[in-house]
C-alpha cells in the first residue's frame, strides 16, 4: 500500500464526517459515501468549518470527495470504515455490498460503539481483514480509537489499522477479545449503572452524583486510570475497600427499573426536557458548549505538548 492510504468512509454524519477530516488532516485521499443527498452536499463544507475552529489546515477538506456512488466510493480503498447508524441489519448488508467492489486486500472497519464486530462481520468471505473501530464523539477532538478484532481477524489487518490510526494523530487501543460495549463503553456503563442506583435508593440526586464525580476522581481520570491509581494507594488497601464496598453495588444484570419508567413516562432527556434532571434548551446549550470548549482545550494542551 502507497505511504498515504486510500480511505473511504461510509456515511457523511456526524462520526463520519469527523473521521474523514482526521484522515484528511493527515493527508491522506478521503472518499465519503452517504445515500443521503444533503448530506453530502453540506460534508466539505461542515469539514472546513470544523478546522477552521480549531486552526487547523483549512485545505484538507478538499482531500475529502463526496460520492453517491458505493462502489465507486470504495473500488481504489485500500482501508474502508463504515459510520452508519447503530443497526446490525444494515451494516450486515453494507458490508456484503462492500465486498463485491473492493479489492480482496482492503481492510474493512465497522465504527460502531457497542455491537459485536462477529455479528457485523461473520457472513463476510474474508473475515480475516474485517475488524471494528470505535471512535469517540466528536472524533476530531477525543483522541481513542478502539480497535477490535475478531476471532477470524488477522494480526497484519490489527497492525496496519493501529498504525493507521497513530499516524492520524489518534490513540488506538487494542480490543484483544470482541465483547458487546468493548472496552470504553463497558467501563463507563458501569459507572452509570452505580449512577442510576444511588438515585434509585435515595441515596442522592442526580445533580449530586454528577458533582461529586466532577469534583472528585474524574478531575483526575484524565491522567490517572483506576488502575493506576489502584497500584498507587495499593492493591492490599484496594482489596479492602473492594471486600466493604462492592457487596453493596448494583449488580443487577439488566436495565435499572428506574430508568425503565424514565423512558416509559417520556423523560428522555435533553430531547423531552426532563430525564434525570429537568433541562431548559438554555441548560442544554450551556452545557454541550461546556463539553466542547472542554475538549478543545484537552485538544490544545495536547497539541502543545508534542
Amino acid at each position: 500500500m502507497a505511504d498515504k492510504a486510500k480511505i473511504a468512509v461510509i456515511g457523511a454524519g456526524l462520526m463520519g464526517h469527523g473521521i474523514a477530516q482526521v484522515f484528511a488532516l493527515a493527508g491522506h485521499p478521503v472518499t465519503i459515501y452517504d445515500a443521503v443527498e444533503a448530506s453530502l452536499k453540506t460534508v466539505r463544507d461542515r469539514i472546513a468549518a470544523n478546522l477552521r475552529d480549531l486552526d487547523q489546515d483549512v485545505t484538507a477538506y478538499e482531500r475529502v470527495t463526496p460520492t453517491g456512488d458505493l462502489a465507486e466510493a470504495v473500488r481504489e480503498a485500500d482501508y474502508v470504515v463504515e459510520a452508519a447508524p447503530e443497526d446490525l441489519g444494515l451494516k450486515q448488508k453494507l458490508f456484503a455490498d462492500i465486498e463485491g467492489h473492493v479489492r480482496p486486500d482492503t481492510i474493512l472497519a465497522s465504527n460502531t460503539s457497542v455491537i459485536p464486530i462477529t455479528q457485523i462481520m461473520g457472513n463476510l468471505k474474508r473475515r480475516e481483514r474485517a475488524l471494528g473501530t470505535h471512535w469517540w464523539n466528536p472524533p476530531f477532538l477525543v483522541p481513542l480509537v478502539e480497535v477490535i478484532g475478531t476471532e477470524w481477524t488477522s494480526q497484519a489487518a490489527i497492525d496496519f489499522t493501529m498504525k493507521l490510526h497513530a499516524d492520524a494523530g489518534k490513540t488506538p487501543a487494542h480490543v484483544k477479545k470482541d465483547v458487546p460495549g468493548f472496552i470504553g463503553n463497558r467501563l463507563q456503563h458501569a459507572l452509570w449503572r452505580e449512577a442510576v442506583s444511588l438515585v434509585e435508593r435515595g441515596i442522592c440526586d442526580a445533580e449530586t452524583v454528577d458533582t461529586v464525580i466532577k469534583a472528585a476522581f474524574g478531575r483526575r481520570l484524565a491522567v490517572l486510570g483506576p488502575l493506576e491509581n489502584a497500584d498507587m494507594v495499593g492493591t492490599d488497601l484496594t482489596l479492602a475497600i473492594h471486600k466493604t464496598v462492592l457487596p453493596d453495588i448494583d449488580s443487577h444484570p439488566g436495565p435499572s427499573p428506574y430508568l425503565e419508567k424514565l423512558v416509559a413516562d417520556g423523560k428522555l432527556g435533553f430531547k423531552s426536557g426532563e430525564g434525570f434532571r429537568k433541562w431548559t434548551p438554555e441548560q442544554q446549550a450551556d452545557l454541550r458548549a461546556k463539553v466542547v470548549k472542554h475538549l478543545k482545550a484537552a485538544l490544545a494542551a495536547d497539541r502543545q505538548g508534542e
